[in-house]
């Protein structure tokens, strides 16, 4: 058991599952709060990519650096909000059900 203070500064316990919660919950909030600061810092580089396009060539360079680090945070997307289209839990489910099926015939 743990004892946290509560917003009222009175003692709380908490079980070890609702620790686990907590935990987990906790980990989450990182991920998202690490997604929306790199989302942040990126979209001001592309301000800056183009701004320096702007004032030093007629070509348009800034394309490749935004669209190189538009994809690492589509990537970053992706991880953070638990999105892939390729494996699905419905995938995942009907390889289980296949595989269990398999080892049933062995």
């Amino acid at each position: 058991m743990i004892f946290t203070p509560s917003i009222n500064n009175k003692v709380i316990m908490r079980t070890s599952d609702q620790e686990n919660k907590y935990q987990r919950a906790q980990a989450r909030v990182g991920e998202l709060k690490e997604f929306y600061n790199h989302l942040g810092i990126y979209l001001i580089f592309v301000v800056f990519f183009l701004a320096l396009n702007y004032f030093t060539s007629g070509y348009f360079w800034a394309i490749f650096p935004i669209l190189g680090w538009g994809l690492g945070i589509l990537g970053h997307a992706a991880n953070t909000f638990r999105w892939n289209p390729f494996f699905s839990k419905d995938w995942e489910q009907r390889k289980i059900d296949e595989y269990l099926r398999n080892d049933d015939l062995k």
